[in-house]
């Protein structure tokens, strides 16, 4: 059972995805693009402001769409509040998205304090509609699901299933689910298998570069394969350079990274020029490792195709090692003046990627 369900989110996904992906660019090609610059307020998630000076920022910035990826940056869900946001959005000219988190019951990131998948993805839709945002963001869960007693497989089934439970209400609303690949959980072919799975009608992808080199991928690959059914973006650089026990992977400014960020921007804007380029600025101050050269590390990535991740490999073998920017003190030495140093930080890294996407990218 386990190796049917594997087959289905892997080897028909991408016989899929790819001929979509090709037939789209084909269309498309002779297109100027017309991606939209958006902001994935999370993206200034240490600055402790308000739903309005989030949006003043964005569009003070040359945003033209925010997406609020989690409750939390709304301030309420209180319905007189949202149709303040939403005015207050309307004046700045900005269209909105939102979103919040994990619909995968059996996932280590699923909060089910705040209810069921079904119950959880119904109060999100009700925001949705008063923010009048064409999707619903949210994600399975981390690369801590590929561990445990449940099988990642299962987790995929599971979120399906999540999706299932509110597909008339969604295609009543004309509202859709956009699935992320989040935080080291889905490849590209899974997270295709999944849509596809769960129905193309109400059910589409967020599409992440960043995250994709969590999952051992090459951005390029994850952009081809997702292409045809992403909904939306969550966009950032990543550099990738290989180490003695395999790589390192870091997110960085734009323009800091070795996935070639301009040249992954042109391809969007020719598959997908609908689709808005929203920055999800996640700068690490330390690298992740992802120690492949150890057997035992495969023993949660049984399901990665090898033509993927030589695709990857090459991307860490070409790559240099990256240095952060690091805070003058650690949190324990003074939380206080780490804190402004972070924030200040966060607000430079974002304005600037704002910057190089308008003056480097051309959106």
């Amino acid at each position: 059972m386990l190796t049917e369900m594997s087959s289905r989110f892997s080897r028909r996904s991408f016989l899929g995805g790819a001929l979509a992906a090709g037939a789209l660019g084909a269309t498309a090609s002779g297109q100027k693009p017309m991606n939209k610059l958006g902001l994935d307020l999370f993206s200034l998630r240490s600055q402790g402001w308000s739903a309005f000076e989030l949006l003043d920022f964005a569009a003070k910035n040359g945003a033209t769409m925010a997406h609020f990826s989690e409750p939390r940056f709304l301030g309420s869900t209180d319905p007189a509040h949202l149709e303040k946001v939403r005015a207050h959005a309307d004046r700045l000219g900005l269209d909105l998205e939102v979103g919040f988190g994990s619909i995968c019951p059996t996932s280590t990131r699923f909060n089910a304090a705040d209810g069921t998948p079904r119950e959880q993805l119904l109060k999100m839709l009700d925001v949705a509609k008063r923010m009048r945002s064409p999707i619903v963001r949210c994600y399975l869960g981390s690369s801590l699901d590929r561990q445990g007693e449940v099988p990642f497989e299962q987790h995929i089934e599971n979120t399906i299933a999540s999706c299932r439970s509110v597909r008339s209400e969604f295609l009543d609303a004309g509202v859709k689910i956009a699935v992320e690949n989040h935080a080291g959980d889905m490849q590209a072919l899974q997270l295709r298998g999944l849509v596809e799975e769960a129905g193309k009608d109400y059910v589409g992808a967020l599409l992440d570069p960043g995250n994709a080199t969590w999952t051992l991928e090459d951005p390029h690959h994850t952009l081809e394969i997702l292409a045809p059914v992403a909904l939306t973006t969550g966009i950032r650089d990543s550099r990738v350079w290989a180490t003695e026990q395999g790589a390192n992977v870091m997110w960085v400014p734009f323009g800091e990274g070795n996935i070639d960020i301009v040249a992954w921007r042109k391809r969007l804007g020719e598959l997908r020029p609908d689709l808005p380029f929203s920055l999800e600025i996640i700068n690490l101050r330390s690298p992740r490792p992802f120690n492949y050269r150890d057997p035992a590390f495969w023993d949660d990535y049984r399901d990665v195709p090898a033509w993927v991740f030589r695709k990857f490999a090459t991307l860490a073998e070409n790559g240099k090692p990256y240095q952060a920017p690091q805070p003058p003190v650690t949190r324990e030495a003074d939380k206080a003046r780490f804190e402004e140093w972070t924030a200040k930080q966060e607000r430079e890294d974002v304005a600037h990627d704002l910057r190089f996407s308008r003056e480097k990218l051309g959106l």
